[in-house]
């Protein structure tokens, strides 16, 4: 699914295209996503003007307003399979496909279309001048900001039991570490993923969040991974995953010790990582 640098780099994507263009039409074609597109979301969006895309987490929050006495934010979630893609409003060989649910067109001609095969996505509307909503409350950390670093993640894994790779990926420990980036991190600090959170000392904790950084931002350099549904806004694939060092790589050789990269399944997830590497 798109995790942290597949949403940001959407993000920067978008942003120099609808950043101070006004809504003009708004088309839903399917309302049936994990959360369903509230019937009211194209009234609240048209005539409307993107002040900004801010991200949090896995979400996507436009500013969007008249005026500051009528503002709100489009809070967008591209779920296991979605992406949000750009293309010219009118163009006839951008038509709508089956799971292209919903477009959002711009007065400048661009459109940005949201596309969900899976359709476990969000297509949200939250009012008033600061975001607040349910899915956003109990939210972790930015990774690659200044409050998170390794005495925040020692300090909560404390007498914690569950395995480091499972702990990095909770939310509310810290958002945005999913599957592919949580195993790449975890091999940068040269952690074994089943080691229990709780048994990690100090100065190893300090080395993953360090990596963790390191990783995703790595990842958005690259466009983030393209791995099933996930293009760019431009259309284009990520390419992160061509040079990740275990994700994928069940039975290569490692690109540092060259012991044979290993996979197990960790909360219905695969885990890749090296045994020669990570303990």
């Amino acid at each position: 699914m798109p995790e942290l640098p597949e949403v940001e780099t959407t993000r920067l994507g978008l942003l120099p295209k609808v950043q101070g263009g006004r809504i003009s039409t708004v088309t839903v074609r399917d309302r049936r996503l994990r959360w369903p597109i509230p019937k009211s979301l194209a009234a609240r969006l048209i005539g409307k003007t993107v002040n900004d895309i801010a991200r949090r987490g896995k979400y996507l929050l436009w500013d969007v307003r008249e005026s500051n006495a009528n503002r709100g934010y489009l809070l967008s979630h591209l779920g296991m399979s979605g992406s949000l893609r750009l293309i010219q409003t009118g163009d006839t060989s951008s038509s709508p496909l089956r799971h292209d649910h919903l477009d959002i067109a711009f007065d400048n001609g661009v459109t940005v279309r949201y596309t969900d095969p899976r359709r476990f996505g969000a297509m949200l509307w939250i009012g008033g001048a600061l975001p607040v909503h349910p899915l956003l409350d109990s939210l972790g950390p930015e990774p690659l900001s200044a409050d998170f670093d390794g005495t925040h993640l020692y300090n909560l894994a404390k007498d914690r039991s569950v395995s480091v790779k499972e702990f990095i990926m909770n939310s509310r420990v810290v958002v945005g570490v999913g599957n592919i980036y949580a195993s790449e991190a975890l091999f940068r600090a040269g952690i074994h993923p089943k080691r229990m959170a709780g048994k990690v000392s100090r100065i190893r904790m300090d080395r993953l969040a360090d990596a963790i950084k390191h990783t995703l931002e790595k990842a958005i350099h690259a466009g983030g991974s393209s791995l099933r549904n996930y293009v760019q806004a431009s259309g284009e694939l990520g390419y992160f995953q061509v040079n990740a060092f275990v994700y994928g790589r069940d039975g290569l050789s490692c690109r540092t010790c060259q012991t044979p990269i290993r996979t197990m399944r960790q909360g219905q997830r695969s885990t890749y990582f090296c045994p020669g590497c990570q303990t």
